[in-house]
């Protein structure tokens, strides 16, 4: 699920390639209050958060290191980074999605650079 999607607000499940069959918790952050507060104020995160329609993220004042994946419309990972706290990321041009996760996590699920990831969603009610 990629192009000409509307993202909403909510939760889903990540699947990457070859990874988890039962795939990974995500939250997708898609309103620009979410997609702003995203990982801030937080001491971790389980799963993934998605941030749509975004192409550069930063890490200052938050309290952890994160992995990064920058996807493209088809949700192919167009570059993958792992920035620590007080960081400001370049954008990249081709992305259009931000997929971040605990330093670390993207090795275990098997994320790589050209892995198309599919994430089904269950809309937030509120």
């Amino acid at each position: 699920m990629g192009r000409g999607r509307q993202w909403r607000c909510g939760t889903g499940t990540l699947r990457v390639p070859g990874g988890e069959a039962g795939g990974v918790a995500v939250e997708i952050a898609a309103s620009y209050g979410t997609r702003r507060r995203g990982l801030l104020g937080r001491d971790g995160i389980a799963g993934a958060l998605l941030l749509t329609r975004c192409n550069c993220v930063h890490t200052l004042g938050m309290r952890f290191a994160i992995d990064v994946a920058y996807l493209d419309r088809e949700l192919r990972v167009v570059d993958l980074h792992t920035l620590v706290p007080g960081r400001l990321a370049r954008p990249r041009l081709r992305a259009r999605h931000v997929l971040e996760a605990r330093a670390g996590a993207f090795a275990e699920w098997g994320v790589v650079v050209d892995a198309v990831l599919t994430v089904s969603t269950t809309p937030d009610d509120s």
